[in-house]
């Protein structure tokens, strides 16, 4: 192993502390700067130096490399308090006398008042591992801070995300704030799943932040839906459900009930039907039993050919060379419905 002895010893004649995972000695804690005054311990070989930067060269190794292996932050000076004192007093007198320098200097500045700097910083370091130094440097951090005051601020922040996006959805909407959109959309009608589509978010994005965000206007949808959804409780009670998005989920999504079908149960008007199905949500599908019948004759014959779907089928017997015929024969179908099938699973043959 790179710097030590055939006894396994260090040059400074001391046993490494341990080895990596690669098997690579080490003489120095993982993720920590050993130093003394104006000397700091090279993790390689064990041995005290001013500058382990400069000593490297002798190991064959960069700086780069040496503090990826050694869990240490890119950053992190490996040289003692006097050499780095002298470094800066050089490069000081450099910034002075050396153009080159001065006006790479200033480019870096340039670059840092920008932001340009820090997004390059950012981007070199996406998918980069955090080193053991930072990692350790996090928690003692964390271990300091009171646990209120962590979550304290964490909350501040989602907080003010919340208003941040709730802000960008009314003036995208030409409303002043999120409370007047909300008033506006649901004395229209409009439910709050609507809304929250209408407005680029998530559909439950009001339900679950509009009574922290504006209580007012949350009470005041809760009141527009409870309204309008009195009059379908006494004939839901009858029909065993208790509330009205249950009975459109339970009908509409599960039972492929079509909107006319649910308006004659209910003694209603499609128009009324259809205005439950926006205020709660419920994503309307056009000619639902019919599309459902037809997906389950599909599975059905499928299932009877021992294949995956039908499309899959008749391309295979099609790449085989069979007819349209030969295949309606063997499957009991008409060409017409194999055709159709065909092309809606793999576009137009």
């Amino acid at each position: 192993m790179a710097g030590t002895t055939a006894d396994g010893r260090g040059a400074c004649g001391l046993r490494p502390l341990g080895t990596t995972a690669e098997g690579l000695a080490y003489f120095a804690p993982i993720g920590e700067i050993v130093a003394d005054g104006d000397f700091v311990v090279c993790h390689l070989c064990g041995r005290w130096l001013r500058s382990v930067t400069a000593h490297l060269r002798s190991h064959g190794w960069t700086k780069v490399g040496y503090c990826e292996a050694f869990g240490l932050e890119r950053g992190q000076s490996l040289e003692g308090a006097a050499t780095r004192k002298l470094r800066a007093a050089a490069f000081s007198a450099r910034l002075i006398f050396d153009a080159a320098v001065r006006a790479g200097s200033e480019r870096g500045q340039a670059r840092a008042r920008s932001g340009a700097l820090a997004e390059a910083a950012a981007a070199a370091a996406r998918g980069r591992p955090l080193p053991e130094q930072r990692r350790r440097k996090a928690r003692l951090a964390q271990a300091g801070r009171p646990q209120s005051a962590s979550a304290d601020a964490n909350r501040a922040r989602a907080t003010q995300h919340l208003a941040s996006a709730a802000a960008a959805a009314a003036a995208q909407s030409g409303y002043a704030d999120i409370g007047a959109l909300v008033r506006a959309r649901t004395a229209e009608g409009a439910s709050l799943a609507t809304i929250s589509r209408q407005a680029g978010l998530h559909k439950d994005w009001l339900s679950r932040h509009l009574p922290r965000l504006d209580p007012a206007a949350a009470a005041v949808a809760r009141a527009r839906v409870a309204a309008a959804d009195d009059r379908w409780l006494p004939v839901l009670a009858g029909l065993g459900f208790a509330d009205v998005a249950r009975y459109l989920q339970v009908r509409h999504g599960q039972e492929h009930r079509t909107v006319n079908q649910m308006a004659a149960e209910v003694g209603m008007s499609y128009h009324t039907v259809e205005a439950a199905m926006a205020r709660h949500g419920i994503a309307r599908t056009p000619h639902a039993a019919k599309r459902h019948a037809a997906a389950a004759r599909a599975d059905r014959v499928a299932a009877m050919l021992g294949v995956e779907n039908v499309a899959e089928y008749v391309g295979q017997r099609r790449a085989e060379g069979w007819s349209w015929l030969a295949i309606a024969v063997e499957t009991g179908q008409p060409q017409t419905w194999l055709r159709r099938q065909s092309e809606i699973r793999l576009g137009p043959t």
